[in-house]
C-alpha cells in the first residue's frame, strides 16, 4: 500500500509546541501536529513485508515490466479443486438409476458411459485434534458366590492407551505447526478429553528413541548430497552443559538441506555449535570417492565447515543476501538500487525458466551463461566504476552494499561456472522457519535432550514436506514397523516407505 508523502517543517512544529505552553492550540495547528506525529510514528514502526522489486522500489518511479512476462495470465481465485485433497476420505456415489452401457433415457438412441472425471462435492467436518474412546465393558456379579464376570476387551481397542496415530498427531502439532504442549492440553481439556503436557512429552521422548535409526539414515544419505545448504538461527535451551573449554555463550538451531538426486533432506541440530560445525559433522559420513559437494550459505565464516582434504566443499554464497544489501538502502539511493534490483530480477527470472523447463544441471548452466552472464558482467563493471570513479562514497550505505558484492563475487556467481550451483540459500531459510515458529510459541527447550527430540521430529516432518509425502501418514507407519526399520532404515525414507509397505503386504489377489 502506498503512503502519502508529508512535508514536515520542524521550525513550524517548534513554534506550535512553544505556543501550546501559553495558550490552547487552534484546530488547524492541532491537526498539523497530530499529522506530523503520526507520520513519524509510522516511519519508525512500518516494516516492509516483502522484498519483491515491485514493493521495494519507490511507487512514483516509472514501472518496468518483467522480462518475458505473460500479461494474459489471470489471477488465481484461491480455491482448490478436488484433486488437491489427497488426504481426504473418498466416497463413491453410484447413479441411482443408470449404469454404464445402458440406453440413454433422454434420447433413447445412444448409450451412456462413465466419465473419467466424476462430479465432486467437498464437505468439511470439525473434530478434536486427538479423540478418546472409552470402552465400557459390562460387569456381572453373582449374588450367591460374589464372582464378577467382565466382558472381553474388544480387539479394536488395541493394547496401547495411546495409539501411534495419536503420537504422530502430537508430533505434527508440536514440531510441525508450533503448537506448544500446554496449548494442546488446554484445547483437549476444553473438549472433555484431558491430555496433560507431561504425557505428551513422555510420548514424544519414547517415540524419538524408536525413530532414531531413521534420523541416522537421513544424516548418512544427506552427507552424500551434491548440493548442501546451511544456516542457523538463535535458540534457547535452559539447561545446557557445554564442552570443557568452550567459552561461547550462543545457542543455535542449525538447518541443513541436502540435495541428493531427486530428493531433498532437511536436518536440524540444536546446541552450542554453529552451522558450519554441524555441517562438518554431517560431511564426516560422506563417501570418500565422491567429489566435493557445493555448499550454499551466506558469507558468515561460521557457516563454513573447517575440514581438510576430502572434506572440503565448493563454496557458493547467497545472492539473495547480496541483493538485500541494496534493498536496505533503496530509499536513500533509489536510482542506483533500481538498476541493481532489476538486473538481479532478470537473473531470478532466468532461474525460474530453467526450473519450469526442468533443465539438467549442465543445460541450466549453459542457459545461465547465455542469458544471465551478460547481466552479471554488466553489474560487476558498473559497481567497479562507481568506486573507481568516486561516484559512490565507499562508507555510504550504497558503497557498503557494492563492496559486499565485489568482495564475494566469485562465490556469488558460482552458478555461472558450476553445474547445479544454486543462486541463493532460500530453501534453508524456509526450513529454519519451523525452528523459529517453535521458538516463538514454546519460547525454549528445557534440556539438550528435549532439543534433540525436537530436531528429530522437525527433520522427519520437513523432509516429508520437501518430498511431497504426508508427514502424519509417514510418522504413523514408521512407528508401526519399528522392527523392520531397525533392520533396513534405508527402506523407510519419506520417498520410498510406501513401496516398502506394498512389498510387506505381498501381492494383491486378483
Amino acid at each position: 500500500m502506498s503512503r502519502q508523502r508529508i512535508e514536515v517543517d520542524l521550525e513550524e512544529l517548534d513554534r506550535i509546541i512553544d505556543r501550546s505552553t501559553h495558550a490552547p492550540l487552534s484546530e488547524s495547528e492541532g491537526q498539523k501536529l497530530k499529522t506530523a506525529l503520526h507520520a513519524m510514528a509510522e516511519r519508525l514502526l512500518w516494516k516492509r513485508t516483502t522484498e519483491k522489486t515491485s514493493a521495494v522500489l519507490p511507487r512514483d518511479s516509472s514501472p518496468v515490466e518483467k522480462p518475458n512476462a505473460d500479461e494474459s495470465t489471470p489471477a488465481g481465485h484461491g480455491r482448490h479443486g478436488a484433486i488437491a485433497f489427497t488426504g481426504a476420505n473418498r466416497v463413491w456415489i453410484p447413479h441411482a438409476t443408470l449404469q454404464s452401457g445402458r440406453r440413454c433415457p433422454e434420447c433413447g438412441r445412444g448409450k451412456v458411459y462413465r466419465q473419467k472425471e466424476p462430479a465432486a462435492l467437498i464437505r468439511f467436518v470439525g473434530r478434536p485434534p486427538l479423540e478418546a474412546t472409552v470402552f465400557e465393558m459390562e460387569r456381572l456379579r453373582c449374588n450367591a458366590c460374589g464372582q464378577v464376570f467382565t466382558a472381553a476387551e474388544p480387539e479394536r481397542a488395541g493394547s496401547e492407551k495411546y495409539d501411534v496415530t495419536a503420537v504422530a498427531m502430537i508430533a505434527l502439532l508440536k514440531y510441525g505447526t508450533g503448537v506448544p504442549f500446554h496449548r494442546l492440553e488446554r484445547l483437549e481439556g476444553q473438549l472433555g478429553m484431558p491430555l496433560p503436557a507431561t504425557t505428551q512429552w513422555d510420548l514424544m521422548a519414547a517415540a524419538a528413541k524408536l525413530l532414531q535409526p531413521v534420523l541416522e539414515e537421513l544424516i548418512r544419505q544427506a552427507a552424500q548430497g551434491s548440493v548442501m545448504h546451511n544456516d542457523d538461527t538463535s535458540m534457547r535451551v535452559l539447561r545446557l552443559a557445554r564442552e570443557p573449554g568452550d567459552r561461547r555463550t550462543g545457542i543455535f538451531t542449525s538447518g541443513v538441506v541436502s540435495i541428493v538426486g531427486r530428493w531433498r533432506i532437511a536436518l536440524y541440530f540444536t546446541g552450542w555449535k554453529h552451522a558450519g560445525e554441524n555441517l562438518a559433522d554431517v560431511l564426516k559420513r560422506r563417501a570418500r570417492e565422491l567429489p566435493a559437494p557445493i555448499q550454499m550459505c551466506d558469507a558468515l565464516s561460521r557457516n563454513t565447515p573447517k575440514l581438510k582434504g576430502s572434506g572440503k566443499v565448493l563454496l557458493a554464497n547467497c545472492l539473495a543476501h547480496g541483493r538485500r544489501q541494496f534493498v536496505e538502502v533503496v530509499e536513500s539511493f533509489p536510482d542506483e538500487c533500481r538498476d541493481v534490483l532489476e538486473t538481479l530480477r532478470g537473473v531470478y527470472h532466468h532461474d525460474a525458466l530453467a526450473r519450469e523447463q526442468n533443465l539438467s544441471p549442465h543445460d541450466r548452466l549453459r542457459f545461465h551463461q547465455e542469458h544471465s552472464g551478460l547481466l552479471m558482467k554488466g553489474l560487476h563493471q558498473w559497481m567497479e566504476a562507481e568506486l573507481s570513479e568516486h561516484r559512490t562514497e565507499p562508507n555510504s550505505g550504497l558503497g557498503k552494499a557494492i563492496i559486499y558484492l565485489l568482495n564475494h563475487w566469485l562465490k556469488l556467481t558460482l552458478f555461472l561456472r558450476e553445474p547445479g550451483a544454486p543462486i541463493d540459500n532460500n530453501i534453508v531459510e524456509r526450513a529454519l522457519k519451523k525452528a523459529i515458529l517453535h521458538r516463538k510459541n514454546a519460547l525454549f527447550y528445557k534440556t539438550l535432550n528435549g532439543a534433540g527430540v525436537g530436531d528429530l521430529f522437525m527433520s522427519l516432518i520437513h523432509t516429508c514436506d520437501l518430498n511431497g509425502a504426508n508427514p502424519f501418514d509417514y510418522l504413523t507407519e514408521v512407528q508401526r514397523h519399528t522392527e523392520e526399520l531397525k533392520q533396513k532404515p534405508s527402506a523407510w525414507m519419506p520417498w520410498n516407505y510406501r513401496s516398502t509397505l506394498a512389498q510387506l503386504a505381498g501381492p494383491v489377489a486378483a
